[in-house]
């Protein structure tokens, strides 16, 4: 894969570090736990956005916009590398953040990631949960427009074909960290919401022939539809890559039953393993993404899913931000 074709942007402090964990695998009993630590990816506290928003920032500077717009849930990470990415280049930012959660507090309202994007000089608007987001980004942009601007238009969680080439440049990178090692990798396993990591993940190493399986820990849609999504986007980078049919529909594996109540709402197993790994690893997680794929991965664990001489990699997607947004909710 000659993605040297595509225009990027660096904005990221690539390669990201591959660790074990070797107190978190011995207070579970194997199998053996190895981290990618993604949440280092150094754009405003970092996490796996950063990887899609070097080729989208890229293709944004390519169209001569001035002002970048996305969307997301009002703790998104995502809005908040996107500001920073657009902060770093010299250009506006806009998001648009939907109350999907119903949460009223004041610290996830105006907390965390929230209070990072107002530091990082974006304008956002809050919307109501169930809006129609493509809709109201669309809009937006049109406001920019009207006010003699040039937006660019960023979907949600910068998962489309062009954003999921991170995760393919991810795929690539982590290869070639395993082989330096010596490690063989029986799984990768990481949060799965929007779509663009994993698709970017599957398509890349499909591509690679690495034999690699790829587990998503679903954060918001049930299995099926994660599937379907996932596996749409997957076929739609490697299009983009040259590599049609390189991905097939069973290659595309997602757990949704760990998602509890609903997206960005705090489980009761979520805050166990996000407290597990931070005592026995020192490693933060976050309340809606890596603390329910973590979550996920552990009760697996006892569950026997994985074998016990293994080598697991667990994805570390970032976020650690929006801790300080469930201040309310940690108990």
């Amino acid at each position: 894969m000659h993605l040297a074709r595509f225009p990027r942007i660096r904005l990221g402090h690539f390669p990201t570090p591959l660790e074990p964990m070797e107190r978190l695998s011995a207070a579970l009993g194997g199998p053996k736990l190895w981290i990618k630590r993604d949440d280092c990816t150094g754009l405003a506290s970092g996490g796996n956005k950063t990887r899609k928003l070097e080729w989208l920032m890229a293709e944004a500077v390519a169209q001569g916009a001035d002002t970048v717009l996305t969307h997301g849930a009002t703790q998104s990470n995502h809005a908040r590398q996107t500001a920073a990415a657009a902060a770093f280049l010299g250009l506006k930012c806009h998001l648009v953040l939907e109350d999907r959660t119903g949460i009223a507090s004041s610290d996830y309202r105006e907390g965390g990631n929230v209070l990072l994007d107002r530091v990082l000089g974006a304008t956002y608007e809050h919307v109501p949960s169930g809006t129609n987001m493509d809709a109201a980004l669309a809009a937006a942009g049109e406001k920019v427009r009207a006010a003699g601007g040039k937006p660019y238009l960023i979907p949600g969680g910068g998962s489309n074909p062009v954003g999921a080439l991170g995760y393919v440049n991810c795929a690539l990178e982590l290869l070639a960290q395993a082989n330096d090692i010596g490690l063989r990798i029986d799984w990768l396993v990481h949060a799965t919401g929007s779509a663009g990591t994993q698709a970017g993940l599957v398509a890349g190493l499909q591509a690679l022939n690495s034999g690699i399986p790829v587990l998503g820990i679903g954060v918001r849609a049930a299995r099926e539809a994660q599937e379907a999504k996932v596996f749409d986007l997957s076929e739609r980078t490697a299009h983009l890559l040259d590599a049609p049919g390189v991905v097939k529909r069973e290659d595309v594996r997602a757990n949704c039953d760990y998602v509890g109540p609903g997206y960005g709402l705090p489980t009761p197993g979520m805050w166990s393993a996000l407290t597990q790994v931070a005592q026995t690893e020192g490693i933060l997680l976050d309340p809606v993404y890596s603390g329910k794929g973590m979550h996920g991965l552990i009760d697996l664990i006892g569950k026997g899913f994985f074998g016990k001489h293994e080598n697991v990699v667990f994805l570390h997607t970032g976020g650690s931000v929006g801790l300080f947004g469930y201040q309310h909710a940690m108990g």
